[in-house]
C-alpha cells in the first residue's frame, strides 16, 4: 500500500466516523435561503412601519402587532420548510438517513433553548415590551446553533457565535434592533450559506 492509497483509506474511514456520529447534510443553499427569506420579511415589515409612519420609541398598536407578528411566522415557516427540503434532498444524495437517533438529537438539542426563548419572547411581546425582542430573538438562536453543533457540521457553532455576539451587542442598543436582526437574519445567513454552499456542497 501506497502513501497516496493509505491517505485515502484514513479520508474514507474519517467520512465514516463523521456520518456514523454527525449529521453532516445540513445545506449550504437553505441558509442562502432563510437569509433571503428574512431580509424578504424585513423589507416588508420596514416598509409597513414606513407607511404607517412609526418612528423609535412609539408604541406598537395591536393592528401593527398582528401583522408583524404573521410576518414574523410567515418568515419562520418558509424558512423551515425550505430548509427541511433541501436537506432531504442532500441526505438522499450521502444516502444519509433524514429520520434517526442521530437526527431526534440533533432537533432536540437545537429546539429546547430555541423553543424556550420562543416562548419568553412571545411574553415580552405580549406585555409591549418591543426594545429587547430582537436582541432576545438573536441571543437564543445563537444558543440553539452552539448547542446543536455538536451533532453536525463544526461550522455551524461559528454561525452561533456571531448570532450570540450580534444578539448581546443588539441588548446594548435597542434602538437599532430591526437593524441587527437583518443583519443576524439576513446577511449572516446569506454570507455562512454561501461558504458552506462553496465548502461542502460544490463538487471539487
Amino acid at each position: 500500500m501506497n502513501k497516496k492509497d493509505y491517505l485515502q483509506d484514513i479520508s474514507e474511514i474519517k467520512n465514516l466516523m463523521n456520518k456514523s456520529s454527525k449529521f453532516i447534510s445540513i445545506s449550504g443553499l437553505a441558509g442562502i435561503m432563510a437569509g433571503v427569506i428574512a431580509l424578504l420579511g424585513a423589507a416588508f415589515a420596514y416598509w409597513y412601519m414606513l407607511d404607517k409612519g412609526f418612528y423609535p420609541g412609539r408604541k406598537l398598536d395591536s393592528s401593527d402587532f398582528i401583522v408583524l407578528f404573521i410576518d414574523l411566522a410567515l418568515v419562520s415557516i418558509f424558512s423551515i420548510i425550505t430548509a427541511i427540503i433541501l436537506t432531504t434532498k442532500k441526505a438522499k444524495q450521502h444516502q444519509q438517513k433524514i429520520w434517526d437517533a442521530l437526527t431526534r438529537r440533533l432537533l432536540f438539542n437545537f429546539l429546547v433553548p430555541l423553543v424556550s426563548g420562543g416562548i419568553y419572547t412571545l411574553v415580552i411581546l405580549l406585555q409591549g415590551k418591543y426594545g429587547q425582542t430582537a436582541a432576545l430573538m438573536l441571543l437564543f438562536y445563537g444558543l440553539s446553533l452552539f448547542n446543536a453543533s455538536k451533532y453536525t457540521l463544526g461550522d455551524v457553532k461559528y454561525l452561533g457565535f456571531i448570532q450570540i455576539v450580534l444578539g448581546l451587542a443588539c441588548a446594548f442598543f435597542p434602538g437599532w434592533g430591526f437593524w441587527f436582526w437583518v443583519v443576524g437574519f439576513g446577511i449572516v445567513h446569506v454570507i455562512y450559506g454561501g461558504m458552506m454552499y462553496v465548502k461542502y456542497d460544490v463538487k471539487k
